[in-house]
């Protein structure tokens, strides 16, 4: 047996800033993917996969004794395919901010949910709600705290703008060019990024009122401004505000920046010639990078893999 495909995704702008209500942008990202899958010779990997999907069926159990109007799911077909060795074979990287779980959880709602959500039909803007509601509760299992965001992605495969924390939409984006100079791009940092560490950093430095000040004052303020400019087109502001966005993420998000990363960060925002930003959690997996000119961007950044994700 195998399941339908779940693409990863890419959080283009709102990092961390949705968790105070800034604006978000959410892209799908069609080069990883996964699927629920049984196999007669399970490898390793998939063994492994198979306990992971173990525990995280105890827990949506207790999930929908906890919460019976959230979700219920049919139990007995996904304990029997559990039992029967059914794992998650994706190739999505895990702990690099492209949605790993995400694309787990999304697969299993798709298959095992009872009154599932469907793409198919009308997404008022309480669908995508009560949708987000319930995947930010499964995906929890693998975070600690989850948007819920990462899986609607994945299951709707649409970009979705977050407005604020309960006002989200799908969104159309400006049409791809496969010859312009600009792009958006991922570097690999070469080392897994733990979620749960990131987001309790975080967390802790919102105790302090200067980092609260800054993130409303700063922070949210070029994440929103870059979320409008890019949905308009508007590209010449989205880079004057990517800009200052990187400046603020350096200055104020250190600890999740791969220390090795600090001067490259820097020398984008010196040199014009491509900015950096957090992609998801950082501490680790992708950066994400914004140019104006690909080609600049790979000459002085051609010691490290560059992924194009989207060109305009």
């Amino acid at each position: 047996m195998k399941g339908p495909l779940f693409y990863s995704k890419i959080l283009l702008f709102g990092e961390y800033g949705i968790i105070k209500d800034s604006k978000g942008l959410s892209i799908p990202y069609n080069f990883y993917n996964g699927a629920l899958k049984v196999d007669e010779n399970p490898s390793e990997e998939a063994l492994k996969s198979n306990a992971s999907l173990r525990r995280f069926v105890t827990y949506l159990q207790e999930l929908q004794n906890n919460q019976p109007e959230l979700v219920t799911f049919n139990m007995e077909a996904l304990q029997a395919d559990v039992a029967r060795g059914m794992y998650f074979d994706s190739s999505i990287p895990q702990g690099y901010g492209v949605g790993s779980s995400g694309a787990l959880v999304a697969a299993v709602y798709d298959k095992y949910a009872n009154d599932k959500i469907t793409v198919l039909e009308n997404l008022t803007r309480e669908k995508l709600l009560q949708l987000k509601n319930i995947f930010a509760q499964m995906e929890s299992f693998f975070h600690g705290k989850s948007s819920g965001l990462d899986p609607l992605n994945s299951y709707l495969s649409i970009p979705i703008l977050i407005n604020s924390k309960d006002n989200i939409e799908a969104t159309g984006i400006p049409s791809q060019s496969t010859n312009g100079k600009g792009a958006v791009f991922l570097l690999d940092s070469g080392i897994v990024g733990e979620t749960a560490p990131m987001v309790q950093i975080f967390m802790e430095n919102l105790k302090e009122e200067g980092f609260r000040k800054m993130l409303k004052n700063q922070f949210v303020k070029y994440t929103d401004a870059c979320v409008e400019n890019f949905l308009h087109g508007d590209m010449k502001s989205l880079f004057a505000n990517t800009k200052q966005l990187s400046k603020v993420v350096l200055n104020h998000f250190k600890p999740m920046i791969p220390e090795q990363f600090h001067g490259v960060w820097q020398r984008g925002i010196e040199t014009n010639d491509y900015y950096l930003k957090l992609c998801g959690s950082g501490g680790g997996g992708y950066i994400l990078g914004f140019t104006e000119d690909l080609e600049k961007a790979k000459a002085s950044l051609k010691d490290y893999k560059l992924e194009v994700v989207y060109q305009f």
